[in-house]
């Protein structure tokens, strides 16, 4: 037996007959209530029954847009984020005021008739031939709410909503026939509570409770009489009864909705000449969307948040089925974001780097063991300002970054590791003069390398022969070029993958010798990540930014972890500890030291100094900075940078102290473990140390060739490490990600020194 609609009298189905049923009525509804240019021809083919039949009878009502809310690891909030600003609540904390006054003024009859008011359809189209045109209209509390699943279904997609809501036949058609469902199998209660939780109702507020908190700071369940109305008139026309715009209009139809209120009984008329005398009193929250709300300057990690989200298979199979999840909303994301490193990273920044700078810097931290990211932070704030950006400084390209920038001697390590797992000894010495032909040619993955050109150390004062813990500390390019001479770049190439070290563009690190001066650029949360390897002794962790979703539903959606792997023995991993302990401690990075607490760390600075970096870790934090030009042609020499004048900007001289001052504030309070460090014995005598080509210090930048010189780019490009007038081999455009070519004379030369191969 079929059942009865929830206000009595004809089921569903004796009501759809009796409506199309009869074709002059169907003319009248359809010409009356909004296509009075069409009538009944108009509906002649789809005015019967039969037609009616053949819509789909299922509406498939979409889940809600909501807010998603963007947490820290402690749970304190970073920013709401939202398609669309919507509060879901029951019918229950709605006050009875809103729900009156609603029904009231869009459907006073709602709880008499069905999915259609055929008195009301009489009345309008009488009306409206009266007028000659549109000036009633008809359709129930029911309709409207169909016509909202449909405009809530195209989402934000403009097409889709002009078909959602254009006024044709078929249109109208198709919502009566729905309408006519949610009737049958909804009942009236869950019909209010839903078009009040699906409405928009202006200022980026869609839903009752949005709506409430928008205008009122209040919860719907707070609502007055007055403020009800107003909520209540604004439905019909957003922009027209806009308060915040024009209180005047707002206050008319704010009185309309109260004297209708009045007119049905719902409140008595004393009510109502009372209510219709209180002046409208707003107390408006500004819409707050988007990671640009972020607090403590988490705006880039925030959207870094929703990148992972929407690239990640985990939380859909497509790009189009993670957007859809994402743009619903209701998610609550719990985040890796640990609020004392972000503070304490910002405060650094600020003060070290003003966003009116020439340069910028960009900052993330993560943790080793764990690749949980605790900070990312820029001088340029997030945002489309002057002096801000939407381009997140820290991270790859694909993840809203640049191309990154090359980390120069930063990458020294990495090479020093694959020689150490390669079986050379930590004490391994090279001549290592001042100035010396690039050796060639160098095996890679592809075959031999082969080139010319020479390389220079920054002072002339830095001549060998040096072993590898003086070498690292100096940051000697001699050393270097023959240490990966000796070994060939596959085993460096590799290594990088293994740590997670890979250039920003998404390219693959090309083949060349010139690698180990830092010419391939890297985003600073790539390099965070990579020595986070050597802090954790070896273990490659990737990093992740979300430590969980609990979705609208409640349910715990599952997260991706971090995914671990060894890259290198841990004695391999000690050894560069101990290495990187010596660059703090009496080397170029000694402005970055943090006093009693145990870190190590490498500088690093770009040929033309476009770029200067610090990475540096302690056993339990990794983070790294970068000062340059984003755009790479500001070259930073004779610049002024925080207020403060630098002749020449060294990764130990900029970067390194805005590392010291952001890593102090995060690891205030928490433990300050040791390394594991190995014992490397110092070949021949110390000699008179110089000073590197990363530390700011007076005179002597011999030639200006950076890094290590090279006229001629060779395979490497031009703006590496060297000179790198030149590009490699048919490319004569400038290329950021370029360094120095030429290699010559001997693969794997020992010129000079010793070895010591029962170092401990």
């Amino acid at each position: 037996m079929p059942k009865k609609r929830s206000g009595g009298g004809l089921t569903g189905t004796q009501q759809a007959a009796k409506f199309l049923g009869v074709s002059v009525l169907a003319g009248a509804v359809l010409a009356g209530i909004a296509l009075p240019a069409f009538g009944v021809l108009g509906l002649a083919a789809k005015g019967t029954v039969e037609g009616f039949d053949e819509i789909p009878a299922n509406l498939k009502t979409p889940p809600l847009s909501q807010r998603t809310t963007i947490l820290d690891k402690d749970g304190g909030p970073i920013a709401t984020v939202y398609s669309r600003d919507r509060t879901v609540v029951p019918l229950t904390d709605i006050s009875p005021y809103m729900q009156k006054a609603i029904v009231a003024i869009e459907d006073s009859r709602f709880y008499e008739h069905g999915a259609v008011d055929l008195k009301g359809v009489l009345r309008a189209a009488n009306r409206n031939a009266q007028s000659g045109g549109v000036s009633q209209g008809a359709s129930t509390l029911t309709q409207q709410y169909v016509k909202n699943v449909f405009v809530e279904e195209a989402g934000d997609d403009p097409d889709k909503v002009a078909q959602a809501t254009q006024q044709t036949i078929g249109r109208k058609i198709r919502e009566l026939k729905f309408a006519i469902q949610v009737e049958e199998e909804l009942g009236k209660k869950k019909i209010l509570e839903n078009y009040l939780n699906i409405t928009f109702f202006g200022q980026q507020a869609y839903g009752i409770e949005a709506a409430s908190h928008r205008y009122f700071s209040k919860s719907a369940k707070n609502l007055k009489l007055e403020e009800a109305a107003l909520l209540a008139g604004i439905v019909q026309s957003p922009s027209r009864y806009d308060p915040v715009n024009d209180t005047e209009e707002a206050t008319k139809r704010r009185n309309t909705v109260i004297q209708r209120m009045a007119d049905v009984k719902d409140i008595s008329q004393a009510e109502a000449d009372k209510a219709k005398k209180t002046e409208i009193d707003l107390k408006v929250s500004r819409p707050k969307n988007g990671c640009i709300t972020a607090v403590k300057g988490a705006g880039f990690f925030c959207d870094y948040v929703r990148k992972v989200f929407l690239t990640d298979p985990a939380f859909g199979k497509t790009q189009e089925d993670r957007a859809k999840v994402w743009n619903q909303g209701g998610l609550t994301v719990r985040t890796t974001l640990d609020p004392q490193a972000q503070e304490s990273a910002q405060e650094s920044i600020k003060s070290h780097v003003y966003k009116s700078d020439e340069v910028a810097t960009a900052l993330s931290i993560v943790e080793p063991g764990t690749g949980k990211v605790l900070a990312m932070g820029q001088s340029r704030p997030y945002g489309g300002g002057k002096n801000e950006t939407y381009m997140n400084l820290s991270v790859d390209e694909d993840m809203g970054g640049g191309a990154g920038y090359q980390p120069g001697s930063t990458f020294k390590p990495i090479v020093a590791a694959a020689a150490l797992e390669q079986g050379i000894q930590p004490t391994q010495s090279y001549a290592s003069p001042y100035q010396m032909d690039y050796p060639s040619p160098v095996q890679t993955c592809k075959g031999p390398w082969s080139g010319t050109d020479k390389v220079e150390n920054e002072n002339e004062s830095e001549v060998g022969p040096y072993g590898m813990k003086e070498a690292t500390a100096k940051s000697v390019n001699t050393y270097y070029v023959q240490l990966i001479s000796q070994i060939g770049v596959c085993p460096v190439t590799e290594l990088a993958r293994k740590m997670g070290v890979e250039r920003a563009n998404g390219q693959p690190i090309q083949q060349v010798p010139s690698i180990t001066l830092g010419t391939q650029e890297m985003s600073p949360l790539t390099m965070a990540s990579g020595y986070a390897t050597f802090a954790n002794r070896g273990t490659y962790c990737t990093p992740i930014a979300i430590e969980s979703i609990t979705g609208p539903n409640g349910k715990e959606m599952d997260v991706p972890k971090t995914d671990c792997t060894r890259a290198m023995s841990q004695k391999t991993a000690d050894t560069i500890n101990t290495l990187l302990e010596g660059v703090v401690e009496d080397g170029t990075g000694q402005e970055a030291g943090l006093g009693s607490r145990p870190s190590a760390g490498k500088t690093g600075t770009t040929d033309f100094r476009l770029a200067a970096w610090f990475v540096g870790y302690t056993p339990n934090m990794a983070g790294a900075v970068w000062v340059g030009d984003p755009a790479h042609k500001k070259k930073m020499v004779d610049i002024t940078i925080g207020g403060q004048y630098h002749d020449k900007v060294f990764g130990g001289a900029v970067p390194g102290p805005i590392w010291r001052d952001a890593m102090s504030g995060a690891l205030d309070g928490k433990e300050a473990p040791g390394f594991n460090t190995i014992n490397i014995p110092n070949p021949e005598k110390d000699k008179d140390k110089g000073r590197d080509r990363d530390r700011d210090r007076p005179g002597n930048d011999n030639g200006g060739n950076g890094n290590g010189g090279g006229n001629n780019g060779g395979n490497g490009g031009n703006a590496g490490e060297g000179d790198g007038n030149n590009g490699d081999n048919g490319d004569n455009k400038p290329d950021p990600g370029q360094g120095p070519g030429g290699f010559t004379g001997d693969p794997g030369a020992d010129n000079g020194g010793g070895t010591f191969p029962d170092f401990p």
